[in-house]
């Protein structure tokens, strides 16, 4: 398949306990950059066969946590073709959330789901061989 503005890929996960790193079972920012890795590695497969390397990100945002227990969904978007490089954008989204209030394995579907966070990266191909 050859690169296509707008070919995107998803992938969901569900965030272990484990992953907490501070007060109220919150995950560091890099726990969602590190699923944005995962996301763009798939995507390059597809669009050019390789797993590419990312660059560097032009732009992070931070817009709400994301937690052990919750659902997260992480969607690649192919924004821009070059001659090697790629533009991509980011998305992750909360699907569902622990309610541990409701009892310890208690948990609630987000409709409408919440943007935890948005960037905008550049990956780069390999030149053919």
């Amino acid at each position: 398949m050859s690169p296509t503005v707008g070919f995107s890929v998803t992938h969901r996960r569900y965030v272990p306990y484990a992953h907490a790193h501070y007060g109220g079972n919150l995950v560091d920012g890099a726990y969602g950059l590190a699923l944005f890795g995962d996301v763009a590695t798939d995507l390059s497969i597809h669009t050019d066969g390789d797993e590419s390397l990312l660059a560097g990100y032009s732009t992070v945002e931070f817009l709400a946590p994301i937690q052990a227990g919750d659902v997260v969904e992480v969607t690649a978007t192919l924004t821009r073709v070059g001659n090697r490089s790629r533009d991509v954008a980011f998305e992750a989204r909360v699907l569902c959330r622990a309610a541990p209030e409701r009892g310890p394995s208690a948990a609630d579907v987000l409709d409408p789901p919440l943007v935890a966070t948005r960037a905008s990266a550049t990956v780069v191909v390999p030149a053919p061989a």
